[in-house]
């Protein structure tokens, strides 16, 4: 991704300082949370207060302020790290003069919960109330739901992974399903999991859909195959050009919430494309400056991007505002798309079928594709998707116009 430049004030002065970020401490007896996602990246520049990164505690995700005016440097754990409170998460470069904010001392120990016996009872959800992120976290992995946390004993007032697994090993094999097998998530999706839970607590989703005429593409598609020649672009990559093409006029499709109050609108689009791997796991290639790019220059950045997904790279920035999904080879004709944080939108296109002509006299056959739009109605209205679907829609149709083979 490409940041807007930072000054280089080291060429002026002497080195400027670099602070630590740490893990505040928030509610009492709090000792750890879990990086749930940062939202600034290393170079950007970051106002004192503004939000930098997610965290969750033992109830709540929630957005995390700069302590400082600054230079983010650089980030000291991975998203997902279990951190304890006080625990280096980030390094910032500051103003000479500026004091690095003390780390917060622990929370007091949580009160010690009265004995009880090992029989679950209405009150055992409350008895459990402080359940620690990497608890939470465990307890996710061994398929346990939150009626069943309630039932689990915390002798110490606070429940471990260690009261889980006696749990577990102490409850009847038919009340635990039978016989299973257990994997853990691998790292893609445990990312994955974290974006889609943060968008079902930020996001506040609508969904929109069209039928398109495909033919277009599909003839410009052929006239490719007949010319010949190693430059074979696919008929999506048509379509992601036009999408492309389209956010140019519509800015509300490359922006996305800053914090509670402000709406970010980035200058070009970071396109996003989700790329399938093997068992399942899915990453997202980012075609970087996509509505700049020509249309050569397009098709070859969308094939390095989508080759380097293939690998296992996920390139998903905080500016990649729209993402695309394409679902023409497993036979899906619709489809409501899920928007996945930083995104603000998913475009979902379908398999090409026969269906009737939209603007024709008497009734016609042709090759047609649905579109399916979910958009963060927080940044994006009806009315705004609607017309952004139909120009879409309207550059696919017109594709020729767009792309010369």
């Amino acid at each position: 991704m490409a940041h807007p430049p930072v000054p280089n004030y080291r060429l002026e002065t002497q080195a400027m300082p670099i602070l630590s970020v740490r893990i505040p401490q928030i509610g009492e007896g709090l000792q750890e949370a879990r990086l749930v996602a940062v939202l600034k990246q290393p170079g950007e520049r970051v106002r004192r207060d503004e939000p930098i990164y997610q965290m969750e505690t033992d109830k709540a995700v929630m957005d995390v302020e700069s302590p400082y005016e600054g230079v983010l440097t650089e980030w000291m754990a991975p998203v997902d790290s279990v951190l304890p409170i006080g625990g280096e998460v980030a390094r910032m470069e500051v103003a000479d003069g500026v004091q690095e904010a003390p780390a917060p001392a622990h929370g007091a120990p949580a009160p010690q919960a009265a004995p009880v016996t090992t029989t679950a009872s209405p009150a055992a959800g409350a008895r459990n109330a402080n359940i620690p992120p990497r608890t939470r976290a465990y307890a996710k992995e061994k398929g346990l739901t939150d009626d069943q946390l309630a039932q689990i004993n915390a002798p110490t007032g606070k429940l471990m992974p260690a009261d889980i697994d006696a749990f577990l090993s102490a409850a009847p094999a038919p009340s635990r399903g039978g016989a299973f097998d257990e994997t853990p998530l691998s790292q893609k999706q445990r990312v994955l999991s974290s974006r889609l839970v943060r968008g079902n607590q930020l996001c506040v989703p609508g969904t929109i859909s069209c039928a398109m005429n495909w033919e277009p593409i599909a003839a410009l598609r052929e006239a490719f195959r007949a010319k010949g020649g190693e430059f074979q672009p696919s008929s999506f990559t048509m379509f992601a050009y036009a999408v492309a093409q389209a956010l140019k006029e519509f800015p509300a499709f490359r922006s996305a919430m800053a914090g509670d109050s402000a709406i970010r609108t980035y200058h070009h689009a970071q396109l996003g494309i989700a790329v399938s791997l093997p068992g399942d796991e899915l990453v997202t290639a980012v075609i970087n400056r996509a509505d700049a790019l020509d249309w050569r220059e397009f098709a070859q950045a969308a094939k390095a991007s989508i080759d380097a997904a293939r690998e296992g790279r996920d390139q998903v920035t905080e500016a990649t505002t729209i993402s695309l999904t394409n679902m023409q080879s497993f036979a899906l004709r619709d489809a409501v798309p899920v928007v996945v944080p930083p995104a603000v939108a998913t475009l979902f296109l379908g398999e090409v079928y026969s269906g009737l002509a939209q603007d024709a006299d008497q009734p016609k056959l042709q090759k047609m594709a649905n579109l399916a739009l979910t958009f963060d109605h927080r940044v994006v209205n009806g009315v705004g998707a609607a017309n952004f679907l139909n120009a879409v829609r309207a550059r696919c149709e017109r594709v020729g116009e767009l792309i010369q083979p």
